[in-house]
């Protein structure tokens, strides 16, 4: 493990895979989502092993072995965390996004506040664009914020899935026989930080090209055909907007990704020659 200091005095772990010459990328996951997530993980190696890339897999603040700063949710926060990664890194880096990680990877390149970036890979950014399916409440942070303070991981949990995800409660229950529920409970308390990421574009309003005009690198925005419609909504419309961006759906994949199916689409953009870009 390895750590860096973010611009507000926050302590960021992450690991370090050594690949070949052909660049790093950083990791960025979504809501509930740590460094050791055995999935990350996995992803992590495959792109070390199978496409010389040197991988940073960090710990978001709130979450593994990362500091944080209770009751202070900014996304700009999360923006000085890569790029202090970045800088770990050399001064230069891809980032991966999954999720909420996709989104704010997405909003790193469009700050103009980080430089050193060179490409992006935004996994099922959760852009909800229409009110065909589930939107969460407005004012959903008061209710997080009040659990969180109180510590009420269990409860926090299962109102983030239910009201912000849109996971059914039937599928939340079930969740908590599973092993994922400890690490779950584990990083409940880092939710506001997602939220903090993706409350203004989880609306049901459809995504404006002057919001994202900013990124100047390439973009590939994957989703999975396996997954539901307001996910691949969303990927297809953030990527419409993006300047420099394409949009794979992959078969067989969804939101839980089959890491043999993700990585390969992953590691050949991230790999491509930026003339062909």
């Amino acid at each position: 493990m390895e750590t860096v200091t973010s611009a507000d005095g926050t302590v960021i772990a992450f690991d370090r895979l050594v690949g070949g010459d052909a660049g790093t990328v950083i990791l960025i996951g979504g809501a509930f989502g740590f460094r050791k997530f055995s999935k990350m993980v996995e992803l992590a190696e495959t792109l070390a092993d199978k496409y010389g890339l040197t991988v940073i897999n960090y710990d978001r603040r709130g979450r593994g072995d990362s500091t944080d700063t209770p009751g202070v949710y900014n996304a700009d926060n999360e923006i000085d965390d890569i790029a202090a990664l970045i800088q770990a890194a050399g001064g230069s880096a891809a980032l991966f996004g999954w999720s909420s990680g996709a989104a704010l990877a997405l909003r790193a390149g469009e700050s103009g506040r980080v430089s050193g970036i060179t490409r992006i890979v935004a996994f099922e950014p959760p852009f909800i664009v229409d009110h065909e399916g589930h939107v969460p409440p407005a004012d959903l942070h008061i209710r997080l914020h009040e659990l969180v303070a109180a510590d009420r991981r269990a409860e926090t949990a299962r109102f983030y899935m239910t009201k912000a995800i849109g996971i059914p409660a039937f599928f939340v229950s079930i969740m908590r026989f599973t092993p994922f529920w400890k690490d779950t409970l584990a990083n409940a308390n880092s939710t506001p930080h997602d939220w903090a990421v993706m409350a203004e574009f989880m609306r049901g309003e459809a995504i404006r090209a002057q919001d994202w005009s900013n990124i100047d690198v390439p973009v590939l925005v994957i989703s999975g055909a396996k997954s539901g419609a307001l996910l691949r909504k969303g990927a297809n419309a953030i990527a419409t907007v993006i300047p420099h961006a394409e949009h794979r759906e992959l078969a067989k994949l969804s939101h839980n990704p089959n890491v043999a199916i993700l990585a390969p689409a992953a590691g050949e953009f991230l790999t491509r020659s930026r003339t062909t870009a």
